[in-house]
């Protein structure tokens, strides 16, 4: 057996992204919690693999599969941009299981006015990880407009939460679950941008087809941030509408009557299996490396492409997870 050759393109994931099957194929590798076990050994391992093979050095013996899988490895723990490690509970792989704890807490403890707060602080406290560590391009972002992000999301996810309760209290029940799930949205609406308001004024980089940079975006940044508002939202609708649905029936059953310990285990396990499904699909949606169309970019920076690349029509981005 030949030494591997090095044309193979690991820049770029190892199913089609033009595609949504291809990209729900990437996403459910890039999500698999499983990742999260591997030790710190094993995330450098994968990095010099990596690394490595883009420097045009091939470890003996390598096969396809594993340069493939040490891709995976290194991209699920490692920022694409800037190349540090993602701390632990801000890596994609702990969307499920962070969410599923989260999400599952939050349908189950929504009566009381204390638990709502608590768990919209939970909550938005670990969006503010998960928006940082997956941020947009290589700008730094001071410890203030951290702050405010922080401060603003969970304020909005709590005001939300607690004047939608007040409005539902004489409703049906059913009605009455679903505000944590208006509160997310309105949290995810305020959260993402802010988180990633440092964008929003320096732009994120863009890049030809072949990968080499051409300046930086505001309007790509916008774009990316839109996409990601939308992906995180319908991430959030089949686990916080489905288990409510299903756990309102549930609890006038006597079995349920008879075990009321049972609910939140079993509100956390359904969350969980929606999340397992809901989470890769719906960053799925959009291409992780987006395109724009070079006429929507600033005058300056179109220019200077123009001035490189007369016929170029789209730049590209990383708009961010």
């Amino acid at each position: 057996m030949g030494e591997l050759p090095l044309n193979i393109n690991i820049q770029e994931p190892r199913w089609d992204q033009s595609t949504f099957l291809g990209r729900a194929q990437h996403f459910f590798t890039v999500t698999d919690p499983r990742n999260l076990l591997l030790s710190g050994a094993q995330l450098e391992a994968s990095r010099n693999i990596v690394q490595n093979y883009r420097a045009g050095v091939v470890a003996p013996g390598l096969t396809e599969d594993q340069l493939w899988r040490a891709k995976y490895v290194y991209d699920s723990a490692f920022h694409p941009d800037t190349g540090e490690k993602v701390v632990l509970i801000g890596r994609m792989s702990a969307q499920v299981p962070m969410n599923m704890i989260i999400t599952g807490c939050m349908l189950t403890f929504y009566r009381k006015t204390p638990t709502v707060v608590f768990w919209q602080w939970v909550n938005q406290s670990f969006n503010a990880i998960v928006n940082y560590s997956n941020r947009s391009g290589d700008a730094p972002i001071t410890v203030g407009q951290l702050g405010t992000a922080y401060v603003s999301a969970t304020t909005g996810a709590v005001a939300t939460a607690l004047g939608l309760k007040s409005l539902t209290k004489h409703l049906p029940s059913l009605v009455g679950r679903f505000v944590p799930f208006a509160a997310v949205a309105a949290a995810n609406c305020i959260n993402i941008p802010l988180m990633r308001q440092r964008e929003l004024q320096v732009g994120i980089p863009v890049t030809d087809e072949s990968g080499q940079r051409l300046g930086q975006s505001v309007a790509a940044a916008k774009q990316g941030i839109f996409q990601v508002v939308i992906s995180r939202i319908c991430m959030a609708i089949p686990a916080m509408a489905i288990p409510p649905v299903i756990m309102n029936s549930l609890e006038k059953k006597d079995f349920l009557k008879r075990r009321p310990w049972l609910g939140a285990p079993l509100q956390v396990g359904l969350v969980g299996f929606c999340l397992v499904f809901a989470t890769p699909l719906c960053c799925a949606l959009f291409p992780q490396r987006s395109s724009i169309q070079v006429s929507r970019l600033e005058p300056d920076l179109r220019a200077h492409i123009h001035e490189q690349n007369p016929s170029a029509k789209v730049a590209y981005y990383n708009k961010g997870l």
